[in-house]
This record gives structure tokens, C-alpha cells and sequence, in this order.
């Protein structure tokens, strides 16, 4: 059975999507089979693949609603084992659909159970918010991981993440391990960035919830979302593509641990 593996903040800027679209593109480079899911309404993750997100037929809202199966949203990328359930603004109202059921919280956990058996990893790119939409990530998730980015106001917001976290396995009694920390838009020449660093150790205290492997700023990696392709696809040899595959690497050694 896959592992599926939330990536969250909700604090825009740090990195959230191209970690998503990054991390997915480099496990399937390693050979693993990949569906990233886009839990997003602004479809960032969606057209960093090259899809046009205002012509899609079928998305994960269509499935989300009914409309189709959820087989019949996924739709293929330009990497051999790496597939997609793309996304667009229609996400944007599914909140309000889902907060008037008994159960809203496990919609997501149980439209992906048909496809969980069919991949290796499952990984969600939710939306800077800690909405309906995100707690259907966090129930839906066998772990998670979050990027933080090396910046100034780098913790700001993460106690209302944690609690929100901790009151998903307290209330509705499903627990979402911090599978790890991710670093990015890391510049080591700086002394702020590792100060962050330092900060970021404190607060989350054991040492093997962070990644060893830290994202370093890198302009392969902004420019390739306006090319619709992952960095890895862009320029394998860039800063940017060898970081992912370097933090895919850890993620891989880190189940056979």
C-alpha cells in the first residue's frame, strides 16, 4: 500500500508547491510510481506540469463532487511514473460543499482508498489555509512533511499549525506524524539562515523530524514552473534538481531505516 504524505504550511512563500511538484518528480526518477494530488484551487501544482488548468475536463473537484472517478481525473505527466489529479478554481467553493456532511473530514481519505494500492507514494500539496480542505489532508495522510523557509518570520504561524495538527489526531482521532522538516530557500552564505536553522531545531527539539538535506535557494527552481516542467526536467544538473532528488533519496532511506 502507498504512503500518502501531506506537504503543509499555511504560510504562502515557503516553498510548499515546488516541494510538492519537485519531491513527486524526483521519486519517480528514482523508479517509484507517484500520484501528486493538487488540494490547492490556485492549481499551482497543476500547471507546473505544462496543464492548462482552465481546460481541464476532469479534476479533483469533479471527483471530488462525483462527477467522475477518481481514475478517471488522473491524468499523466511528461515523467514515465509520475501521474496527477490536477486541480482549478472550481476547488475554491468545495469547503463550503463539504462542511454541511457528517463526515466531511474523510472525503479526500476515501476518494483516494481506490488508487492507494496502485502507487508507491501519494503526495498532497495542500493550500496555505488551514481550512476544510486542509484537515482533509491531515485525516487523509499517512504522515507529513513541511517546508519552512530560511527567512525572518520563518516560524511565525507554526503553533496554530501544530495545534491544528494535534487537534485533527485528538478530536477525530487521526494522527498525522511530522514525518520531517524541510529547509528551504536556504542561502548559507547568510548568517539568518542558520540562525533559522538553529530556531527551527528548538521548537521542533528531536533532531530526526529535520531533514538533513536543506533546499537551497536557486533560480533553476523559480524558473521552471513557467516552463510547465519540474526542475529535475528543466535542468537535472542544477542546484535546485540535485537538492530534491537528494531529499527523495532520504525520504526512501528513511522507510527502509
Amino acid at each position: 500500500m502507498g504512503e500518502t504524505i501531506a506537504i503543509i504550511n499555511q504560510k504562502g512563500g515557503c516553498g510548499k508547491t515546488t516541494t510538492a511538484v519537485n519531491l513527486a518528480a524526483s521519486l519517480s526518477k528514482l523508479g517509484k510510481s507517484v500520484l501528486l494530488i493538487d488540494m490547492d484551487p490556485q492549481g499551482n501544482a497543476t500547471t507546473s506540469f505544462g496543464i492548462n488548468k482552465q481546460e481541464l475536463e476532469n479534476n479533483v473537484y469533479s471527483a471530488i463532487s462525483g462527477q467522475v472517478s477518481v481514475k478517471k481525473a488522473i491524468i499523466s505527466t511528461m515523467l514515465e511514473n509520475l501521474f496527477i489529479l490536477p486541480s482549478n478554481i472550481s476547488l475554491s467553493g468545495v469547503e463550503v460543499e463539504l462542511s454541511k456532511l457528517d463526515n466531511y473530514h474523510l472525503v479526500l481519505k476515501d476518494l483516494l482508498a481506490p488508487v492507494k494500492d496502485i502507487f508507491d507514494y501519494l503526495i498532497i500539496d495542500l493550500p496555505p489555509s488551514l481550512g476544510i480542505i486542509t484537515i482533509n489532508g491531515l485525516v487523509a495522510s499517512d504522515s507529513l512533511i513541511i517546508p519552512i523557509q530560511a527567512e525572518y518570520f520563518a516560524l511565525e504561524g507554526l503553533a496554530d499549525l501544530t495545534n491544528t495538527i494535534n487537534l485533527v489526531e485528538e478530536r477525530l482521532r487521526s494522527p498525522s506524524p511530522i514525518k520531517g522538516i524541510v529547509l528551504t530557500l536556504y542561502d548559507s552564505r547568510t548568517r539568518l539562515a542558520k540562525e533559522v536553522y538553529i530556531e527551527v531545531k528548538k521548537y521542533f527539539g528531536d533532531k530526526k523530524n529535520i531533514f538533513k538535506t536543506v533546499i537551497s535557494r536557486n533560480i533553476r527552481l523559480a524558473e521552471a514552473p513557467s516552463y510547465g516542467i519540474p526542475c529535475i526536467v528543466y535542468d537535472e544538473e542544477s542546484r535546485g534538481a540535485r537538492s530534491y532528488l537528494k531529499l527523495a533519496k532520504e525520504l526512501i532511506d528513511s522507510e527502509n531505516e
